[in-house]
């Protein structure tokens, strides 16, 4: 059975501190600290006092709701800690990916336009220029990033680093990646509440063996949602990437994702858009170029919105059967991956540009 957060607060739903009659996770009584290791599971226990004439019987309570809702062989037996309001409990603030120099989020407004393309083949770009690079398929309800690279059967082996478990990341295209899409059925749709998609990205990221990355490229899923909130609260990104279409539609949600990061809530410079699918070249004359989604819409966007425009890729059939076939575009001596690889150079001159002229990016704390 695997273990999930999720499963053991809400099994600590049950039990009532005596004093008020209400459960201790509604009372905030179930520290932010919960480690999960195999069937060992261990988190701390808050009172408002150390004097709590109720702390042996709720910590009993809670070992108890836990082996009767979760599963008899969960190891929780003499793992609860015991902490008081006065006494915070200790938070680690080492960061999560000390090897990790730029962590860039690719993200766009709303579905089909192409953003997975974009994430894998900037990776791919930035590793062909001889850059350490990580890709993290953070769209949980809908990975794509395995198949994009070939490697959908690809199994994820695990390595001891002292008391943690750490999952070996694969490696295809000088690219080190993880997703879901690796550990579930790729023929059956991932049905995850909230909660426990933001949990399994938390868990990719943080027992990822990621090691030293010059950029660790961050697929999110289409549109804001609790995704893009986790990402933003486990990790100090340091730029985001918009992705659109000319389209006018597309546009109009992609102003929406540009303003996202930088509302005052998250905080996280943007890096510049790109225009996916700007224009059709049909392979037989490819000097002839076919505006099918209209003609610089997000060229106009980037200026209306005073951000780079980092790109603009062309909509060409060599695209698309890379993407099916595991084989990049950007491996390809074609007009397509030429444009991936100036669109990396141009990610890296506004890296560059963006640490030189501002903070790191600080994670968004909650309150």
């Amino acid at each position: 059975m695997t273990l999930y957060p999720n499963l053991i607060i809400e099994a600590l739903r049950t039990v009532r501190y005596p004093g008020t009659g209400k459960d201790i996770v509604e009372m905030g009584m179930v520290a932010d600290d919960m480690r999960i290791d195999g069937n060992k599971v261990s988190f701390s226990l808050v009172f408002d006092k150390p004097t709590d004439p109720f702390i042996k019987s709720v910590v009993r309570a809670a070992e108890v709701a836990i082996t009767t809702h979760v599963g008899e062989d969960v190891d929780i037996k003499g793992n609860i800690a015991v902490a008081t309001r006065q006494q915070a409990v200790p938070k680690q603030e080492a960061p999560i990916l000390p090897g990790v120099k730029n962590i860039i989020g690719v993200s766009s407004g709303k579905g089909g336009v192409g953003k997975s393309t974009i994430s894998v083949n900037l990776a791919v770009s930035l590793a062909q220029l001889g850059y350490k690079v990580g890709l993290l398929d953070a769209d949980i309800f809908g990975p794509s990033v395995p198949k994009m690279l070939g490697i959908e059967d690809e199994q994820l082996f695990m390595r001891q680093d002292g008391d943690r478990n750490l999952i070996i990341p694969a490696e295809k295209y000088g690219v080190k990646n993880l997703s879901i899409g690796y550990v579930i059925d790729k023929n059956k749709p991932a049905l995850w509440r909230g909660g426990m998609a933001s949990n399994a990205l938390k868990q990719l990221i943080t027992q990822g063996d990621w090691s030293e990355l010059d950029y660790f490229v961050i697929d999110m899923p289409p549109g804001t949602s609790d995704i893009h909130l986790t990402l933003v609260q486990t990790l100090g990104i340091t730029g985001a990437v918009v992705v659109t279409t000319p389209q006018e539609v597309a546009l109009a949600d992609a102003r929406k994702g540009v303003n996202m990061f930088l509302s005052e809530q998250v905080g996280v410079p943007v890096l510049g858009i790109v225009e996916n699918m700007s224009w059709f070249t049909p392979a037989a004359h490819p000097d002839e170029k076919y505006f099918i989604f209209g003609k610089d819409g997000g060229k106009q966007l980037a200026e209306a919105l005073n951000v780079t425009l980092l790109g603009q890729i062309p909509l060409v059939a060599s695209i698309c059967k890379g993407g099916d076939d595991g084989v990049p575009v950007t491996l390809q001596n074609s007009v397509s991956g030429a444009a991936f690889i100036e669109l990396a150079r141009s990610v890296v001159d506004a890296v560059d540009k963006r640490n030189a002229t501002l903070p790191p990016t600080h994670k968004v704390n909650t309150h």
